[in-house]
């Protein structure tokens, strides 16, 4: 290993490059060179950048070229009222934004769904997805390679259960595209998003595939999984986990603290989300909902890309009258692919891991699965939060003075 003040020297002199630290043993020290060589380089200073407070080798799974480490605000908001199939009672949720106004809007959405009694929220669907792309000689031999796959799930399923003690192939989904072949493989991943532990077991079984059919594999993913992409198999078929979340708010209450009424609000939610959304030829018919599964992946170190998924979104508002003549809020909110985990990735960095201390769901769940469901359910009603105090805000015209109020 080299002498890290000889690096570091090394480095100020400008006798190192940046490749030349790859392998360099102390992970702290290499960090520190890149730094300072890149200072050097774009003549700027990187102190703050360089004012993280964990090994840097508890990285080393997480990222390449380390120079310090991105701080962005976290805050928390709750607590969230959830009655759910693995989250009950009451948490607090660890956001991180640059985006001002955010937190207060979805703590105003949660005062008012705590008041009402709480929302229910239940993950509906699980299954990871990875789909590789086969060539084929004709239509012919596509249709001998998917009789043989739904012939034979069982032993691809020994040879990608195979790779991991966790995971489960659950279905194998086929679409034939000319000589293209694509098959769907959803896994249940249990606690850990999955994607890694998806694509190994998947590269397992496509061994057989090839062995038993005339199909040839060309990409392990085919980007019918899909991953990190807009697409509409996930808003229809779900990815990771598909969880909705609802609430029913009394009129009064929606008056005296949105200070508007159910009628307008579902109106507003009509006409922006599910009216405009069609016109733009949007994916997800929401308000806003990324904002919050956004700030929740950065607090709790899931794979911010996957936002991309997790705008899937559909929001409803339904004013629902009551024998009385009131007239009371429905809200709700459904993710169709909301890919999240406690083990694994990027949770297990000391920042993230204690954000998921805060939520009581650091590490695998009993039985397994249950507390990346419970995050799932969490998450769903921070995002309802969010969804109805934005509408709120425009249904009352409240938007631009709430900001202009907190400096924005």
């Amino acid at each position: 290993m080299t002498d890290p003040e000889n690096l570091v020297a090394q480095v100020r002199e400008g006798d190192v490059r940046l490749h030349e630290l790859e392998d360099h043993a102390d992970a702290d020290t290499a960090a520190t060179a890149r730094r300072l060589l890149i200072e050097r380089e774009t003549d700027t200073d990187l102190e703050t950048i360089g004012e993280y407070t964990f090994p840097a080798e508890q990285a080393e799974p997480n990222i390449e070229n380390m120079i310090g480490a991105a701080q962005i605000p976290m805050g928390v908001v709750g607590p969230v009222d959830v009655d759910g199939g693995a989250a009950n009672g009451e948490y607090y949720l660890p956001l991180a934004t640059t985006e001002g106004a955010l937190l207060a809007s979805v703590n105003r959405g949660l005062s008012v769904i705590g008041s009402a009694g709480g929302a229910d929220a239940r993950v509906t669907k699980n299954g990871m997805t990875r789909a590789p792309v086969f060539r084929v000689a004709g239509v012919a031999d596509a249709a001998t390679t998917v009789e043989w796959v739904n012939d034979n799930f069982e032993t691809l399923q020994e040879a990608a259960e195979s790779t991991t003690s966790h995971g489960e192939l659950i279905d194998i989904e086929p679409y034939v595209v000319g000589d293209s072949v694509y098959l769907r493989f959803a896994y249940d991943t249990k606690d850990a998003m999955g994607m890694n532990m998806a694509t190994i077991a998947t590269g397992e079984a496509c061994e057989i595939v090839e062995s038993e059919t005339p199909a040839s594999l060309v990409a392990l993913s085919g980007n019918l999984c899909s991953d990190k992409k807009p697409a509409a198999i996930n808003a229809v078929e779900g990815r990771g986990r598909s969880v909705t979340a609802d609430v029913l708010i009394p009129g009064e209450l929606v008056e005296q603290r949105l200070h508007t009424t159910a009628d307008a609000i579902a109106e507003a939610n009509t006409r922006k989300n599910l009216t405009g959304s069609a016109k733009a030829g949007s994916l997800g018919f929401n308000a806003h909902a990324a904002n919050v599964v956004a700030a929740a992946f950065l607090a709790t170190g899931q794979d911010e890309a996957q936002v991309v998924e997790a705008a899937n979104t559909i929001t409803t508002m339904d004013a629902r009258e009551r024998e009385d003549g009131t007239t009371d809020l429905y809200a709700s909110v459904s993710l169709a692919s909301l890919e999240v985990g406690t083990v694994g990735g990027g949770t297990k960095l000391p920042t993230q891991a204690e954000a998921l201390e805060v939520l009581g769901l650091r590490g695998g769940g009993e039985p397994a699965g249950s507390n990346a469901d419970a995050l799932a359910e969490i998450i769903a009603v921070g995002a309802l939060a969010g969804e109805l105090s934005l509408l709120a805000a425009l249904a009352s015209r409240h938007l631009a003075s709430a900001h202009e109020d907190l400096g924005r």
